[in-house]
């Protein structure tokens, strides 16, 4: 019985100690960090790799050192205008003082999320409407630097502010509409004209191209025809230097000879055609003196 007892007791020690031993090693990774407590008192922060902790004596926290977001619920700001509007965005942090962030806040991200709240509203309520609605980038910008005001006392940097959706009253919503849907038949008339435009531009075009071109034509052609009736008297001329009176009286005779056979009875000849048969003439009376 004592033996059983006495294993009992080795067994349980062995128990605790494992549980001790392993309370008291710890594996911290690269993007982790250990705030550990002695006795109450901050010791600093430890990690990354392995960290030993005295058993009951030191209490450890784990933050972690990642880049994380908090999504803020859609909230309903009034600008300055006095217009409601609804707003919803995503904040992002980063841990930098690890220490900081477990000693200065009890709930960091309920805190963070309260601040957010409160200075959207104040950001939103010196800006009107129109200016939310076209600003978005300029809001963002506002927003993460008060919001990093505050949470730098935290060890926290806020990095990144991006809102998701504004949402205008519905009077506002349907004046959008009606705006956007003005200017979309705004641009429609107008490309429409400007095409009517560039047609009726390049219809014109065509048909001054196609008149030039007519016109040179028809002065290439005169200028053909000129050059042919040039080259037709040229040549006229160049056989009527060639061509001798006997020549032109037998053409005259052919002509005659072509009057005869008509039915006319009646015949006008030019005084100037008794010179032009005085050759032949001339040639029977030659032909009859040598006979």
């Amino acid at each position: 019985m004592p033996a059983l007892l006495v294993f009992g007791y080795l067994v349980a020690g062995i128990i605790v100690g494992i549980s001790l031993l392993s309370s008291a090693i710890k594996i911290v990774r690269e993007y982790q960090r250990l705030v550990v407590f002695r006795l109450g008192r901050s010791v600093g922060k430890k990690g990354p790799g392995v960290v030993f902790l005295w058993p009951v004596v030191d209490r450890a926290v784990w933050v972690d050192l990642r880049e994380f977001f908090l999504e803020i619920p859609s909230q309903t700001c009034i600008t300055k205008d006095n217009a409601p509007i609804n707003i919803d965005f995503l904040i992002y942090f980063k841990v930098f003082e690890p220490d900081l962030s477990v000693i200065q806040v009890t709930d960091f991200a309920g805190a963070a999320r309260g601040i957010a709240t409160t200075t959207l509203r104040a950001v939103v309520g010196d800006i009107s409407l129109d200016d939310v609605l076209a600003k978005r980038e300029q809001i963002n910008q506002v927003l993460r630097t008060k919001l990093d005001e505050v949470t730098e006392r935290w060890g926290v940097k806020v990095t990144t502010v991006e809102i998701r959706e504004i949402l205008p009253p519905r009077e506002v919503q349907e004046a959008m509409t009606r705006q956007m849907s003005a200017e979309r038949s705004r641009r429609a008339v107008v490309t429409e004209a400007l095409g009517n435009r560039e047609a009726a531009v390049t219809v014109a075009e065509g048909q001054k191209q196609a008149a030039i071109l007519k016109a040179e034509g028809d002065r290439q052609a005169a200028i053909l025809r000129a050059e042919g009736f040039s080259l037709a008297l040229d040549k006229i001329f160049s056989v009527a230097k060639n061509i001798d009176s006997k020549t032109l009286t037998l053409q005259y005779l052919e002509a005659l000879k072509a009057l005869g056979e008509g039915a006319a009875t009646k015949f006008i000849f030019p005084l100037e055609f008794t010179k032009l048969l005085q050759p032949i003439t001339d040639f029977a009376k030659d032909a009859g003196e040598q006979k």
